[in-house]
């Protein structure tokens, strides 16, 4: 069986025929893993099916962007993940920073995605889809960032209106496996806005404990069977990941007692930690995730600093470029 956690699915998508009989795998086509897996392409197909998101324009170069923002505004590549590619732009100076970055890194070899930034609360839903029928669906809110773009603590919430947009969009693309998707839920009371797709499921403990195995229904359908559709998840139940938590006290100028309040915090399930479980490091289960967790505490609390460091170092050079992905997607493919 192969599982694609992350992006390589693009690249299992478009050898399936040469995989199939061979191995489980539950994948879309590849013309819609693509759509899924592009900003650009996602966005398009949000417009296409008339569903909500922020005010987008796609622009290809640094005047029309220039001439499309504005502020504040979000600018994104195409193409990125884990938050690489994001520029939050809140006047003319971050502009120029986002255009410099995107100059030195070539980022106007593809498109480029202009949003209105929107204040609200941040969302994710996660599903999984057997030809294009939703059998499974979860949501939670983001409680407290971590480290790049990712939760440090989680909740889980109801929202029927984007399991049915959710639905429909795996209909719409025949989705067969798993699929998710970021949206906010504006502070001014208005309905929420989709702003980014993941072919895959992200960090899936959250349903998990809430009542629903998006894993188990991933695996049967690899395995080729037809699951039954999952009940609803829990609302209300919340979620934490220490890593994320000590991480996300480092970053931004945190001190060592910020730190030292988070482990403090951790260690006897005082607020916001009451009543959470851990996804990551269950120690009870897993004695041994400690031994990073600890080690990860001892380093930001000698030096806080080292907390955007540790979240860079090995992490990226795996990741699809606009260059692999018209190499993968190209005719001559081997």
């Amino acid at each position: 069986m192969l599982l694609p956690i992350h992006e390589q699915g693009l690249l299992f998508a478009r050898v399936q025929q040469r995989l199939t009989g061979r191995v489980g795998l539950a994948l879309p086509s590849f013309q819609s893993y693509r759509t899924a897996h592009s900003k650009a392409g996602f966005s398009r197909l949000l417009a296409q099916m008339g569903l909500p998101q922020p005010r987008t324009l796609l622009v290809k170069s640094a005047r029309e962007l220039s001439n499309a923002v504005r502020f504040p505004g979000v600018v994104k590549t195409s193409i990125g993940t884990a938050s690489r590619g994001v520029w939050f732009v809140h006047d003319a100076g971050d502009l120029e920073a986002a255009l410099q970055d995107l100059a030195a890194s070539g980022g106007f070899v593809d498109e480029i995605l202009v949003q209105d930034f929107v204040a609200g609360a941040t969302e994710k839903a996660q599903a999984v889809f057997g030809r294009g029928q939703l059998l499974g669906f979860h949501a939670y809110r983001r409680v407290a960032a971590g480290a790049g773009g990712g939760e440090a603590i989680k909740q889980s919430v109801r929202r029927p209106e984007m399991r049915a947009m959710l639905a429909a969009i795996g209909r719409q693309l025949a989705w067969h496996g798993a699929l998710s998707v970021d949206y906010v839920v504006p502070d001014d009371g208005g309905a929420a806005l989709l702003i980014d797709c993941n072919p895959r499921l992200v960090e899936p403990m959250s349903g998990y404990l809430a009542g629903v195995d998006l894993v188990a229904l991933l695996l049967q359908l690899s395995k080729g069977e037809t699951p039954s559709a999952a009940t609803e998840s829990r609302c209300g139940v919340r979620t934490h990941l220490a890593m994320q938590v000590l991480l996300g006290s480092a970053l931004g100028g945190g001190r060592r007692r910020d730190v030292a309040l988070a482990c403090w915090r951790l260690l006897t399930g005082g607020a916001p930690f009451a009543g959470s479980t851990e996804e990551l490091t269950p120690l009870r289960l897993d004695w041994l995730s400690a031994v990073p967790l600890a080690i990860t505490a001892v380093v930001l609390l000698a030096a806080p600093r080292l907390a955007t460091a540790l979240t860079q170092a090995g992490f990226g050079a795996h990741l699809l470029d606009i260059a692999s992905i018209r190499r993968i997607e190209g005719e001559n493919f081997r």
